[in-house]
């Protein structure tokens, strides 16, 4: 294995935009298996290369692949990362049995129907049956026969291949410890097995041979174990031109369709996990947040028709804000959901500077609902332009930036400033409209539903 990481190592540092790596092999809390390796790869500054992080894991793919016998597995390193382990690829899917038989059934089938999808790429599992295991299968009946036991047995194996400490040697510098261990040298493989000798009852040795059937088969590499049962992960990278909600969805129709027993759990880790999580928190956080502002708006104006007026300028926000990311490219996520969480705080205020003075100039100087309106678009235009210049010239960096870590803040800058565009075009015409139209409703009302004064 470490040969093979070297090269590897070596096919890597070829490529331009690498700068540096630290190489990791054998069992350690990464790599579970000794047939396993980690590499950490640094990448110059982005002034240095002209390749983006994902041309560079298609260059190293490339470099890689015409090495026999290596499966290599890159994901960019985040800024902001919510795994809680390492894996292969950067998103985490889990499948988990009541017993271990189950599990062994279900990880090819479903491996193979994942990797059949178009919405994911680079689909592995950190599932290994394929490892080579001496199984002992002792004779009890020929056992007893010569007074040997089954505790006999375990301590035999256990004193050739369990490193059982029997000493201590101490020098004036340090210590030493003395393991006990089989000599493997001469005689290798399973023959090792056969050459074990055991103390009968009358004081001789037997071979293990004599009373046990050796035979090879193949096991698990490793067993991992979620909540007590055991499980295996499945690990993907979402590919170009599909985001990560149509990965999910494909995963969970994979699961209809395969029509899993009810031994069988699945779940989504780390970062999917998450989105999920996010996606549907989301919806309920923004309807949470529109409720809250129409009842302070309610009670501000002591209108349950004014606060609508003034809310309806969001959907114009949310429109331009996922036009903005279409054309962009760019995918609706956690960081464009904050953005456009965002954009219903500065849109709204454009709606309230001129529902505020229509009202107030109905109110005080007696104008008539068109008059009012109108002259509140006349006064406040320059303010409501002024306000949303300052907040699409701030937002312009986070669209335009180029540094490390810009893929992380552009979203949130594509939302606010396509929000903004498209709500400063379309309020001005629309909340005049949409308040007109509530005061005629207003009226109708008032005439269809008079209110009687009871006389004292």
């Amino acid at each position: 294995m470490a040969q093979r990481q070297r090269q590897v190592a070596e096919r890597i540092l070829q490529v331009p935009a690498v700068q540096s790596l630290t190489t990791f092999v054998g069992v350690d809390g990464a790599n579970p298996t000794l047939n396993s390796a980690r590499l950490q790869i640094n990448l110059k500054p982005l002034d240095a290369r002209d390749d983006r992080v994902q041309q560079v894991i298609s260059r190293l793919q490339t470099a890689v692949a015409t090495i026999p016998g290596v499966a290599l597995y890159l994901q960019p390193t985040q800024d902001l990362t919510i795994d809680t382990q390492v894996s292969r690829t950067q998103y985490q899917f889990t499948l988990q049995a009541t017993t271990l038989d189950a599990l062994s059934h279900w990880v090819p089938k479903l491996q193979n129907a994942l990797q059949s999808l178009p919405q994911l790429s680079e689909v592995s599992s950190d599932w290994q049956d394929r490892g080579l295991a001496a199984w002992v299968n002792v004779d009890r009946d020929s056992a007893s026969r010569l007074g040997i036991s089954m505790a006999d047995v375990d301590n035999a194996l256990y004193n050739a291949f369990g490193q059982r400490l029997i000493s201590t040697i101490y020098t004036q510098a340090n210590q030493y410890r003395v393991v006990l261990e089989h000599n493997t040298a001469s005689t290798p493989g399973l023959a090792a097995l056969e050459t074990i000798r055991l103390t009968s009852r009358d004081g001789g040795t037997v071979p293990l041979s004599a009373i046990a059937r050796i035979e090879q088969r193949f096991a698990p590499l490793s067993i991992n174990h979620l909540d007590q049962f055991p499980v295996t992960t499945f690990s993907f990278n979402v590919p170009e031109g599909y985001s990560l909600g149509d990965a999910v969805q494909a995963i969970l129709d994979t699961e209809k369709t395969l029509a899993l027993p009810a031994d069988i759990t699945t779940q989504f880790q780390g970062s999917t996990l998450a989105f999920q999580a996010a996606l549907g928190s989301t919806v309920w956080l923004i309807v949470a947040a529109v409720v809250a502002m129409y009842i302070v708006l309610g009670v501000l104006y002591e209108s349950f028709i004014h606060p609508i007026t003034i809310l309806s300028t969001l959907p114009t926000a949310g429109v331009g804000a996922l036009l903005a990311l279409i054309i962009a490219g760019s995918e609706l996520d956690i960081i464009a959901i904050i953005g456009i969480i965002l954009l219903i705080g500065i849109v709204k205020k454009n709606a309230i500077m001129m529902i505020d003075f229509a009202l107030a100039a109905e109110r005080e100087q007696g104008m008539s609902p068109r008059d009012a309106i109108f002259q509140a678009c006349l006064l406040r235009f320059r303010p409501i332009l002024m306000t949303t210049l300052a907040a699409l010239l701030g937002a312009l960096p986070l669209m335009l930036s180029t540094g490390v870590g810009a893929e992380l803040r552009r979203p949130l800058g594509i939302a606010m400033v396509g929000g903004l565009l498209v709500s400063q075009v379309l309020t001005l015409f629309t909340t005049p409209v949409i308040y007109l139209l509530f005061d005629r409703l207003s009226l109708y009302v008032k005439s269809r539903f008079p209110r009687h004064k009871e006389e004292v």
